[in-house]
């Protein structure tokens, strides 16, 4: 049974998404602001709807305040690492700066395969400094989100000690490197935790978050990110 439940999440950490510009019916006619969101399976959405996906909510609570949003390009896939996501990038976008905004998430998947905490820190310092090239205002338009800790899902429950201390120690790292580039780092891992007590907040795949934890997140950063924007 243990083997079949590793077997049965790799899959569900590897399964395919596409990178894409979200849209819904809420977008302006006339947008003004643009918002690049990287990251993997959590950016992406995995297992909720295309207006569920935490930067579309984080758009569309932006409109609410009246701010003229474009619809989110999204460059994620589930089960991408750092690597993967720079290979996203240099596939995806030009090199000028082009987004009033430009978010990242990205490295639960370094640490579910085993990748050395140093590898990711490496590219992690790559990924920022390509997310500052790509924000109109540099670093003041950007932000980071902590990564979300899974051992608190049905899926991760039986290892949980492990993963949670493994988290901690990435996002440690994911911290550091966005302090070293003066961009802001949004702690939403303790929302994460929640799942254990409200399995509510957990997508039917028993892994990801479903749209009512991702509006949670949102909640949490929108003011800040608001003031990000003209």
């Amino acid at each position: 049974m243990k083997n079949l439940y590793f077997l049965f999440l790799s899959l569900l950490f590897f399964s395919c998404s596409s990178t894409v510009d979200s849209t819904n019916n809420q977008v302006p006619e006339d947008p003004k602001l643009t918002y690049l969101a990287l990251g993997d399976s959590y950016t992406i959405g995995e297992s909720v709807m295309e207006t569920e996906r935490w930067p579309v909510q984080l758009a569309e609570q932006l409109r609410d305040r009246g701010y003229k949003m474009a619809a989110p390009k999204i460059i994620a896939k589930t089960g991408w690492t750092t690597e993967d996501l720079l290979r996203g990038m240099e596939n995806e976008l030009n090199i000028q700066r082009d987004f009033d905004l430009v978010s990242i998430l990205i490295g639960v998947n370094n640490q579910y395969q085993g990748k050395l905490i140093s590898e990711y820190e490496e590219d992690l310092r790559t990924i920022f400094r390509k997310a500052v090239n790509h924000s109109k205002t540099m670093e003041k338009g950007v932000f980071a989100v902590s990564i979300p800790d899974y051992g608190y899902t049905p899926f991760g429950s039986a290892n949980q000690e492990e993963v949670s201390a493994e988290i901690d120690k990435f996002n440690e790292v994911f911290r550091r490197v966005a302090d070293e580039f003066e961009v802001p780092f949004y702690n939403i891992t303790p929302i994460s935790r929640e799942a254990k007590e409200n399995p509510e907040l957990v997508a039917s795949d028993g892994l990801h978050p479903n749209e009512l934890m991702y509006q949670l997140w949102v909640d949490q950063i929108v003011n800040q990110v608001a003031e990000k924007l003209p």
